[in-house]
Parts: structure tokens; C-alpha cells; sequence
């Protein structure tokens, strides 16, 4: 008998949303890397950035579907497309996210409907759509995006605090409602990591500052940081945890 089992996912089929770029693209990537074959969802499926390619160079099957978080249309038909064509689907990594910032005062409705849809709405309805077809097939992990903003207050993005806040508590309501049907529901909570997203306010040198001087670890993060926890909770190595949600923020909230 082993005394550990395999972080890994060889002949898994692993869809991803909001795949194009940053902590997607690294979760895509390490989760083909681990033997997963991948169904890309993405807001432009004519724009993957040469993500296909390169999962298909690591000898993996990818597919692009087109897949706007925001739209329950193009999440069902994507997750349909994603099934007829690798016959099931075992891992759904719930990325997909938006964080306009505003001082409360000014944020719109607009605003404020938007990354509700996107955050909550549109992670709540991918993951019914995949869970049907874990509850069929009697196995599945789910793995959601969180943030440290669902545990700590950052100024200007109340909205989006809120939407992770509200990650952290579905994913306990998924895993307690979904565990008889061998499914696992879990969540990790970034900080700051390097990506397209983020590029812009750490570039600004008094708001990098205040970021390291907020993480015990005294770095940014980086897509790997968050992907290799990612891989972790949908391999077999996790397979007794459900219904929680994995700080990855350098010591943030501990302080």
C-alpha cells in the first residue's frame, strides 16, 4: 500500500474558465502538464493566445469554447460542447473573474451587476451544468477561484470583495450538498499575483509598496503559485478535502 497518492491527473478531462491569460492559462497548462486533457473556456474562443497549441505540444488534447461567464447561454452550450467531445468532464476549475474597482460612492449598477454575474452567478452555473455530469458519472472535483478579498477588506473593490466572500461560502454549500455523489468542492484565495490583470496597479510603485509590506513573504505571487494549488485539491492527494478554502497569500491574513 502507498503511503502517499499521486498529485497528479494522468487521463483526466479538466475544463478551465477564463483560461486565456494569467492564473487560467497557468492552471491549463499545469494540469495538462499533470496528463489532464483540457477544454478551454474562454470569452473569445478565437483568441487563446496559441494556449491550444501548446497543451497539444505536451501531447494532451485541448479545445476552445467559446464561454462568456456572464452569459448562462454560452456556459451550457459550452460545457455540452466540452462533453460530446471528451465523452465526460472530471475536473471544473471555476477562474473566471472581473474586479472593477471604484470608491463605494461611485460604483454603478452597471458595475455592480456585472462581477456579480461574472463572479457568482457565472461560477454558480458552471458548476451546476459540470455537476450534472459529475452526479452522472458518480465522481468530479470542482475548484473555485476565491480571493484574500473574500477575508479582508481592500479599498475600492467592495463589490468584488463581496463576490469572493460569497466564492468562499457556495463552495461550502457545494461540497456538503454534493459529497454523496463523490464530488469534491473546493477554493483558493489568492493575493496579489503577477498578471495581465494586476499589471497595471503594481506598477505604480506606492501601491506595490503598500502590497509587500501587507505579505509576510515579501513577494507578489506569481500564476504558478496559485496553479500548483489548483493542481493539488483536483488530484487524488486531496482527496479528503471538501468544502474549504486554501489561502494562497504569502501571510497576508495572518497578520
Amino acid at each position: 500500500m502507498r503511503n502517499s497518492d499521486d498529485p497528479q491527473v494522468r487521463g483526466k478531462i479538466a475544463m478551465i474558465t477564463g483560461a486565456a491569460r494569467g492564473i487560467g492559462r497557468a492552471c491549463a497548462l499545469a494540469l495538462a502538464e499533470a496528463g489532464a486533457d483540457i477544454a478551454l473556456g474562454l470569452r473569445d474562443k478565437n483568441a487563446d493566445h496559441g494556449l491550444v497549441k501548446e497543451i497539444e505540444s505536451m501531447g494532451r488534447r485541448a479545445i476552445p469554447l467559446q464561454m462568456d461567464m456572464s452569459s448562462i447561454d454560452e456556459i451550457t452550450a459550452a460545457v455540452a460542447e466540452a462533453h460530446r467531445f471528451f465523452k465526460r468532464i472530471d475536473i471544473l476549475v471555476n477562474n473566471a473573474g472581473i474586479a472593477p474597482g471604484n470608491d463605494i460612492e461611485n460604483v454603478t449598477e452597471e458595475d455592480f451587476d456585472y462581477t456579480i454575474a461574472v463572479n457568482l452567478k457565472g461560477t454558480f452555473f458552471a458548476s451546476q451544468a459540470v455537476g450534472r455530469l459529475m452526479i452522472a458519472q458518480k465522481s468530479g472535483t470542482i475548484v473555485n477561484l476565491g480571493s484574500q478579498a473574500g477575508f479582508v477588506a481592500l479599498p475600492m473593490e467592495s463589490v468584488y470583495c463581496m463576490t469572493k466572500a460569497g466564492i468562499a461560502h457556495l463552495t461550502k454549500c457545494f461540497a456538503v450538498e454534493w459529497a454523496k455523489h463523490n464530488i469534491t468542492v473546493n477554493a483558493v484565495a489568492p493575493t496579489f499575483i503577477h498578471t495581465p490583470g494586476t499589471e497595471e496597479y503594481l506598477a505604480d510603485k506606492e501601491n506595490k509598496k503598500l502590497v509587500l509590506s501587507k505579505i509576510a513573504l515579501g513577494r507578489i505571487g506569481e500564476p504558478k503559485d496559485v496553479a500548483n494549488a489548483v493542481l493539488f485539491l483536483a488530484s487524488p492527494a486531496a482527496a479528503m478535502i471538501t468544502g474549504t478554502t486554501l489561502l494562497i497569500d504569502g501571510g497576508w491574513t495572518a497578520s
